[in-house]
């Protein structure tokens, strides 16, 4: 790992393990060379790209354009001046290369433990016209072939200057020989694995609701031409944040590609006044030679071990039961007790109070923001029902929804103006809620007040933050009409805050951030909540594609699976348990249902699972992933996770319908010790791990619908 700078030449060069990503000046313009496979720091290196005359700026491939001097592409920035110009020419005017990789104030980022782990590159840009000052920062990773962009601005003159557009990184490509990967989907649907060919025009993806959300990921990729999962280059862009989000894949009329990533300028406006600055969320940029694969595991082992914080980072997440399903908001103490005693005769670890236990909250058109327990229905409060579970021998979890009020609350008839409004404008509401301003301190404060006070005298060691709307009239009582466009941004950095100040005061506590599912699954919350729970969505078969999808960027362990009742809630659809169990047993597992009404049957196919979870579990969530199958391709599934010393690995297979008289199968593995031999669960049988890569593991015929089969691999 080195960035190096050659004076001669004004090269920038950018190594990690196996990449390189190389910049250079010129005229003053910091323009992109080269991103790819890991190159030698020779001398030449200038010879890399012929640049036409400054006369075609569009021409130029740049690290970060702008707007106005004769680039017609999408610029990467945007500002409006006090004399109504919006046109800036920023100029190179020093750099820094240190060790390290510097915090990002009030964002949540990506970390390193010691300054040996990265390097980082600052380029200071000025605008001499209006004296904007805008710093470029790159860091390079020791161990990750990933880089981490993001962009500060400053305002150094005497006048004011309105940011309307500030990205957090683009990159221009030479081409467009690329295939466009992302995610999409909706409610219930998350993660749902999308391609595209580039062509000419733009390409956006994004996000106007106030959250990451589930239509869109804040995730790209590009892909070369036949790249699949284990061969290709791939270049994966994503954004540490968890708000409005764009990108965006151009391709011009000269068939170059500009990807570009960051905060949605939609609607977004930041006034900077007389020295004050701006910084913009990172984006993790991620090279893969070895396709959509290898990307991913780049991305996995970043974000589980240096975006994830805390000391649940890297312990074994628990076992547990969540009620939601079982009794909805009808339940007392009595019910939930028995609950958890069936589950902890399955050998369950947590129990999971889920919405209802607070206020007047029987349904869900009441009671949000008013965080006191329910006496009708908890007589003797948190503390004796959380003792009645302790002594079952599982640790207690509760439920919250901080970020939302329901005008039938104490909160809205104290404080009406505390929400997320217009003044004079209707009020819209979805699940019958609306949403706090936490772009004001008050409401933060108030918050963290009422939450601490519970998390200071009930025994919770883990909490589920659920988020079930998006943001209509986008408003703030307290902004000055000039400074309305910044409230969207403004309630990320209040939430960003209000969850800092939690998680430094409560470390034990292990929190699952929830929006609907996956609504606001995306690198931004998992800095506070190294936890999301996938989707609403728990039918076995649908949850194929969802986790499917999810794990193209993010970590195992960050992934909430459960089993839940059939007929599915959502699907209507009736699995097996066993299949039930192999696919939330590929995530975080857990059950959601009423354990109290299995048969003798379920009960132990349910022990076995809690048995068998707990002796793979650290491999699953903390093992390398190999996609083998993808369910939006065919009628079969299937995946596997490898130990880092490649002496064990867990396969699961999935087969959606049955297939009359189909041929046999074999599947070939991938990530083993090609010298290693393996023996499978209790067979006495030994494959060498060449044979099972090459030649393929013998799958057994699988009986009816909805079908899988797990083996667990151990190196003799």
């Amino acid at each position: 790992m080195t960035i190096t700078y050659q004076q001669e030449h004004q090269i920038f060069h950018l190594q990690s393990k196996d990449m390189s990503y190389i910049l250079q000046l010129k005229d003053g313009y910091p323009l992109h060379v080269y991103w790819g496979k890991k190159l030698r720091d020779e001398g030449n290196l200038d010879r890399l790209h012929h640049y036409p005359d400054i006369a075609t700026i569009d021409r130029f491939p740049q690290e970060y354009p702008q707007y106005g001097t004769g680039d017609f592409r999408n610029p990467a920035y945007q500002v409006r001046l006090e004399d109504g110009s919006r046109i800036t020419e920023l100029v190179y005017k020093s750099h820094t290369i240190t060790a390290g990789k510097p915090e990002l104030t009030g964002l949540p980022a990506v970390y390193v433990e010691s300054d040996k782990e990265s390097q980082t590159l600052e380029i200071e840009m000025i605008d001499k016209y209006s004296g904007l000052t805008v710093l470029l920062s790159y860091t390079i990773f020791e161990e990750h072939n990933a880089i981490s962009r993001s962009v500060k601005f400053v305002n150094a003159s005497t006048k004011s200057v309105a940011l309307e557009r500030a990205l957090s990184a683009s990159v221009d490509f030479t081409d467009n020989d690329y295939e466009m990967m992302y995610l999409s989907g909706g409610w219930s649907r998350e993660a749902q694995v999308k391609k595209r060919a580039l062509d000419s025009g733009l390409t956006t993806i994004e996000s106007r609701r106030g959250a990451s959300s589930h239509q869109f990921n804040p995730f790209m990729a590009l892909a070369r031409p036949h790249a699949d999962e284990d061969q290709g280059e791939v270049f994966g862009f994503s954004l540490v944040y968890s708000g409005n989000f764009v990108a965006e894949a151009e391709v011009d009329f000269f068939f170059s590609t500009r990807v570009s990533i960051g905060i949605n300028p939609f609607d977004f406006e930041w006034l900077l006044e007389p020295g004050q600055s701006f910084q913009t969320p990172e984006a993790i940029l991620v090279y893969s030679s070895e396709g959509f694969g290898g990307m991913s595991r780049t991305y996995h082992r970043l974000y589980r071990t240096r975006l994830c914080r805390g000391i649940h980072r890297d312990q074994e997440r628990p076992i547990l039961i969540n009620n939601w399903e079982a009794t909805y908001f009808n339940f007392n103490a009595e019910k939930i007790e028995d609950i958890a005693r069936a589950g902890a005769e399955l050998g369950i670890e947590l129990f999971v109070l889920d919405d209802g236990w607070f206020g007047k909250r029987n349904d869900d058109t009441t009671s949000l923001g008013d965080w006191v327990v329910d006496q009708n229905k908890l007589p003797n409060g948190l503390n004796d029902l959380a003792k009645r579970v302790n002594n079952l021998g599982l640790q207690f979890g509760l439920w919250f929804e901080p970020e939302m009020v329901s005008p039938d609350s104490d909160l809205y008839r104290k404080h009406p103006d505390w929400c997320i409004h217009v003044e004079g404008r209707r009020r819209t509401e979805a699940r019958t809620q609306l949403i706090l301003d936490l772009s004001r301190q008050e409401v933060c404060d108030y918050l963290y007040e009422s939450l601490s006070e519970i998390f200071s005298t009930v025994p919770i060691s883990y909490v589920k933050w659920d988020m079930n709307r998006n943001m209509t009239e986008i408003g703030s009582a307290t902004s000055s009409a000039n400074r309305q466009k910044e409230t969207a941004h403004r309630y990320m950095l209040g939430l960003y805050g209000l969850l800092e100040k939690i998680h430094q005061q409560f470390p034990h506590i292990l929190f699952e951030s929830c929006a609907s599912g996956g609504g606001r699954f995306d690198p931004g919350m998992l800095h506070y909540m190294p936890q999301t729970w996938t989707s609403d969505n728990t039918d076995a078969i649908e949850r194929l594609k969802i986790q499917y999808g999810t794990s193209m960027v993010y970590p195992i362990s960050t992934m909430g699976a459960h089993v839940s009742d059939v007929p599915n809630h959502n699907m209507h659809r009736i699995v097996s348990l066993v299949t039930r169990g192999d696919v939330a047993m590929s995530g975080n597992f857990g059950y959601e249902m009423d354990l109290t009404k299995f048969t003798d049957d379920e009960k132990v196919i349910a022990k076995g699972q809690v048995a068998r979870y707990k002796e793979i579990r650290s491999l699953v969530q903390q093992g390398d992933m190999y996609r083998l199958k993808s369910p939006f391709e065919g009628n079969e599934t299937s995946w596997m996770f490898v130990s880092e010393n490649k002496r064990e690995a867990l396969v699961f297979y999935f087969q959606v319908l049955a297939e009359a008289h189909g041929p046999l199968k074999k599947l070939r593995l991938k990530g083993l010790h090609p010298d290693l031999d393996y023996g499978i669960g209790e067979e006495k049988l030994v494959y060498g791990g060449d044979r099972l890569m090459q030649s393929g593991l013998p799958i057994p015929p699988l009986q009816g619908d909805f079908a899988s089969v797990c083996f667990h691999l151990k190196a003799k």
